[in-house]
């Protein structure tokens, strides 16, 4: 299991928010890139960093953070927030981004997303974000029409590397995984899982380690 380690970025700073809404976080370094080199000091072997102005406005706003990032860890880094076509992947990963993280675009505009993983094959993971049975896009501000079990399919043919899976209802309260969830994840999928909301200590981490192998989690 590999542990990822995330630097969430708004107005410049690293936060962490409370179930994703934006007017609900805590600020943990008036610099990313500081929080980004503890991670690395302290064994990381991937950072997760997102772009929450980005996400929330539908184009990339960090890509200097990004660049600043890369350059100062050293690190593979997985990125994510207002990716939304071939031209802004291209700039975050050419910003020093390893793979991106494609939530609303993968959902919206299904061709698109495919043409991302076409371009960047074994590059390009999808973001499923979960709250009560549904999907959600936009910054998590918005219900996709689609479910799990129906876009999973797709996104599977148009060339998906990888999926994260969030549960936002648990995201920034600490209050452990969402096992359930996962583990039908799991027996719906082939691809490689990694999961967030609500992980906080060494217990949670064991829960869900428990689950791999029963998956690629």
């Amino acid at each position: 299991m590999i542990l990822f380690p995330a630097v969430d970025i708004q107005d410049g700073k690293a936060v962490r928010l409370r179930r994703g809404k934006k007017e609900e976080a805590t600020i943990y370094a008036e610099d990313p890139v500081e929080l980004a080199l503890r991670w690395r000091d302290e064994g990381a072997q991937w950072l997760h960093v997102i772009d929450l102005d980005g996400a929330f406005a539908g184009d990339s706003r960090s890509l200097g953070i990004i660049r600043r990032i890369a350059e100062a860890v050293n690190l593979p880094i997985q990125a994510g927030g207002g990716i939304r076509g071939l031209d802004d992947a291209s700039r975050c990963l050419d910003a020093g981004a390893t793979r991106l993280i494609i939530g609303t675009t993968a959902l919206e505009k299904p061709a698109e997303f495919a043409a991302m993983c076409r371009a960047y094959p074994g590059r390009i993971g999808v973001s499923l974000d979960g709250e009560a049975g549904k999907l959600k896009i936009r910054g998590w501000v918005r219900d996709s029409e689609l479910t799990l079990p129906q876009a999973l399919p797709g996104l599977e043919d148009a060339g998906a590397a990888f999926i994260i899976y969030t549960d936002i209802e648990r995201d920034g309260t600490r209050t452990g995984a969402n096992l359930a969830a996962l583990a039908d994840l799991l027996a719906r999928t082939s691809l490689p899982v990694i999961a967030a909301g609500g992980i906080a200590t060494l217990a949670d981490i064991r829960a869900v380690a428990a689950l791999a192998g029963h998956g690629n989690l």
